[in-house]
């Protein structure tokens, strides 16, 4: 067994949403977002339930909410509006579209109130009207071991705020801007990179500027971890949207969806196999909004009581 890592938690919340559908207040800036004119609300309730059934089945503890409203068509990842920390911290996050606002949930928070140990809610919510957003681990990039937060500045992720967050969690910041092939900025970190244990998957070609992108690398490097490049046509197909999970044995797992699977070369699934066991989950309806698994899973990091 692999040591324990406080990169990879053995717990998550997950939103199972009934009425899914790709959200039109966040079309304008999430190129990965694609419209339908189909009802896919069965087919993304199911992907949910099959996310749930396959991680409970390598044993990793799924706190699964219901999503019976028709009003926020996002709620399916909660990563963007809360995250855990180690020492009983949790951060509450400013959303970018006015229609995600509402997908902040008291009994979430107070569920893991009442399973793990928490020892302060800090929330930075209320500086919405100010026009400062940060959207949770979709807008940074947490590295837990090394203490580093990467970040692509956008309207959803703030630098000011960033730096807010990193002195009061103790992140080091790592801000960069990135863009896809036609030079539109990337909307959220975690869909161009994922930060595991030893490893760590990375769009590096999007990233603005030859010297800032080599200083990217190299911080991830010092840090210990081989780094898998990802071409822009498998950062579109959600290879970097994958978390580090830890499995029912304390075994490693990177979960990512088949779409990102599909689109790894046998060379990296290699690389990926010698640290990690790679968990493909078919989530393609929720695909159609613009995120992957990595964006359906909120990992807690927090003691159970």
């Amino acid at each position: 067994m692999r040591a324990a890592s406080a990169q990879a938690p053995n717990a998550v919340v997950l939103i199972r949403p009934h009425h899914f559908t790709p959200n039109p207040q966040t079309a304008a800036d999430n190129t990965f977002q694609r419209t339908t004119d189909e009802d896919v609300s069965r087919a993304a309730y199911d992907a949910c339930t099959r996310v749930a059934e396959v991680l409970q089945r390598e044993g990793v503890r799924v706190h699964m909410f219901e999503d019976e409203g028709y009003a926020h068509p996002d709620s399916v990842f909660p990563n963007n509006w809360f995250s855990t920390h180690a020492g009983g911290r949790i951060a509450v996050y400013p959303m970018y579209a006015e229609n995600r606002r509402g997908e902040r949930r008291a009994d979430i928070l107070e569920m893991l109130k009442s399973e793990y140990r928490v020892q302060e809610v800090i929330d930075y919510s209320g500086l919405e009207p100010d026009g400062l957003f940060l959207e949770g681990t979709g807008a940074m990039v947490l590295d837990h071991v090394s203490r580093i937060a990467y970040a692509v500045r956008s309207h959803r992720c703030d630098p000011v705020l960033v730096e807010r967050f990193c002195t009061v969690f103790g992140y080091e910041p790592v801000v960069f801007d990135a863009t896809d092939p036609d030079g539109v900025p990337i909307y959220h970190t975690n869909v161009m990179m994922c930060i595991g244990t030893d490893v760590a998957l990375i769009g590096l070609d999007g990233i603005v500027g030859d010297a800032r992108r080599a200083e990217v690398a190299t911080r991830i490097r010092d840090t210990g971890r081989t780094i898998i490049s990802l071409t822009p046509d498998q950062v579109a197909h959600f290879a970097g949207n994958a978390l580090e999970l830890r499995d029912h044995a304390g075994e490693r797992i990177m979960v990512m969806s088949e779409t990102a699977h599909a689109s790894l070369t046998a060379e990296q699934l290699d690389t990926l196999a010698q640290t990690v066991r790679v968990l493909p989950i078919d989530v393609a309806p929720i695909e159609l909004a613009g995120g992957s698994v990595r964006c359906m899973l909120a990992g807690i990091h927090l003691d159970p009581r």
